[in-house]
């Protein structure tokens, strides 16, 4: 396993974990939108923030590198954003969650497209997932428009993009065992 596919798994598996831990502490925290659930809510981003900076790392080369880096300062903006936001309640909060949602899944698919050779395992679970999250994204500003809008949709979209995260990690150590036990 290269140094990149294993610090890439790594992260993936990472953040993954991550996200489902903030889904599971957001369901049970954020029942009014008070200090600490905004406080989780500008941490959800910032989480792809530092993901961003990681894979920027771990990827010196790369024609993904550029989109990588827009991904991680939107996610940064995004936290600043969601965290202004939550002063106004929650309809603000899903539309910035939304607009980031939209634009950073666009991102996921092009970086996705762009490692899809057979090392970083064909990226299918982060296709999916940039998909999922540019559509979702689309949801949350419309639901946002609504008469009652929920931030529980929220949980369900991290635990969401936190398990494709772990099935593209599992994937990457599969592949890699896979290409190591060949090499034998």
């Amino acid at each position: 396993m290269s140094t990149n596919t294993s610090t890439l798994l790594r992260l993936y598996l990472g953040r993954g974990i991550l996200a489902v831990v903030w889904a599971a502490v957001f369901a049970s925290a954020h029942t009014m939108l008070d200090a600490a659930a905004i406080a989780l809510l500008v941490i959800y981003p910032l989480i792809d923030a530092v993901s961003s900076l990681i894979d920027l790392r771990t990827h010196p080369d790369g024609s993904e590198r550029r989109v990588t880096l827009f991904n991680g300062v939107l996610s940064a903006l995004a936290a600043v954003g969601v965290g202004v936001a939550g002063s106004s309640g929650a309809a603000a909060v899903l539309h910035v969650f939304g607009a980031w949602a939209i634009v950073s899944g666009a991102a996921q698919v092009l970086v996705g497209l762009r490692r899809r050779g057979p090392e970083l395992g064909q990226q299918w679970p982060m296709l999916i997932a940039g998909g999922l999250s540019f559509v979702v994204g689309a949801f949350y500003n419309i639901q946002a428009l609504g008469g009652a809008p929920s931030l529980d949709v929220l949980s369900v979209y991290a635990t969401g993009g936190g398990v494709f995260f772990i099935v593209q990690a599992v994937l990457l150590a599969w592949r890699a065992r896979r290409a190591r036990s060949r090499a034998v």
